[in-house]
């Protein structure tokens, strides 16, 4: 097989290769997928260089979000839940390569009308937004949902979901295409956060000016968005893409009853096994309802192993919406 395997650590994308490596040969509960399309996300930037909690021991095949055919199932399954030929989509180290292994908890069943491509992004952003604003925000008909960084890959996920669960979205993003495409999505209002004034701007767009419910933030702007949350109001920390961890004065959470709450979904199928299937259910009755769509850019095509390196840099340049996916060619049986 072809794949980009990492050796050594490096400074950047640019510096990936692609290389010819052996087939990976599957342990007995291990299926073998032949990679049709493979997603992008800010982890696999961090670990080819170093910096990522979960840094498998060298050598290693990067990326980790995938789409394609089974092409064997695991020896120790009499019946496997993914026969030969299933198109499935999943989350296992070494997406960025024709081939790749994961076991079938690591699956699910591309949904009916769906491109390799659309559900190549799935496995990591919905159920992120899908748990955060079901689970632990409890998001209902009515509410107001602020969404930071609507027009990326955890943001237009998010932005659909509270739609889907009746609520009005004000989506933030720093460019004008960006704001377009949240609006696509289904996002109400829009707003530029890089006006300092964006606070007061969100507040306006609320009932009598009373702030938002909840406030999804993966990009770390809680104590600027205490300003404008509601009485009572929800603020999940789903991440940190500016870059630093922030520091909140608490007297903020006090004095208008604010739950600070966390999401992990990486964590969910250790210490909450029981709500993984609750998620997928839920998103896939979205999927199923029309409700939720895949979230690809679509501003520029990205084929073959080769323009990984391009696609990364694109994602960390922030010069993409949604979820970046690349086209793995596989000859005249893809069907993408």
């Amino acid at each position: 097989m072809r794949g980009i395997q990492v050796a050594k650590y490096v400074k950047g994308p640019q510096e990936l290769k692609i290389n010819e490596l052996p087939d990976p040969k599957p342990s007995p509960d291990q299926y073998v997928i032949e990679v049709h399309a493979a997603a992008t996300n800010f982890f696999d930037i961090l670990q080819i260089q170093g910096k990522y909690q979960h840094q498998p021991p060298f050598p290693w095949v990067a990326g980790a979000e995938f789409a394609g055919v089974v092409i064997s199932t695991p020896a120790s399954v009499k019946s496997p839940k993914f026969p030969v030929g299933s198109r499935v989509f999943g989350g296992s180290q070494g997406s960025y390569a024709t081939k790749i292994l994961a076991t079938e908890v690591q699956l699910l069943p591309v949904p009916e009308g769906w491109s390799f491509r659309d559900a190549a992004g799935l496995f990591v952003t919905a159920p992120t937004s899908y748990g955060a604003l079901v689970l632990r925000a409890g998001v209902k008909a009515g509410d107001y949902v602020l969404v930071h960084a609507a027009a990326g890959g955890v943001g237009l996920a998010a932005v659909q979901i509270a739609k889907a669960f009746g609520a009005t979205v004000i989506a933030t993003a720093g460019t004008q295409r960006k704001r377009e495409v949240a609006k696509t999505f289904g996002a109400d209002h829009v707003v530029d956060y890089r006006d300092d004034k964006w606070p007061e701007l969100v507040k306006k767009l609320t009932p009598k000016g009373r702030g938002v419910d909840i406030v999804y933030d993966p990009v770390g702007m809680v104590d600027k968005s205490t300003k404008c949350i509601a009485w009572n109001g929800r603020i999940l920390v789903v991440g940190f893409a500016a870059g630093t961890i922030e520091k909140v004065a608490m007297n903020k959470v006090l004095l208008k009853n604010i739950s600070l709450v966390g999401i992990h979904w990486g964590q969910y199928s250790v210490h909450e096994k029981e709500s993984v299937p609750v998620v997928w259910n839920g998103i896939m009755r979205l999927v199923e309802q029309g409700k939720f769509k895949g979230t690809v850019f679509s501003d520029k095509d990205f084929v073959g192993l080769e323009s990984i390196p391009d696609a990364l840099v694109a994602l960390g340049g922030r010069e993409s919406w949604g979820k970046v996916v690349v086209t793995v060619p596989q000859g005249s049986e893809s069907k993408l």
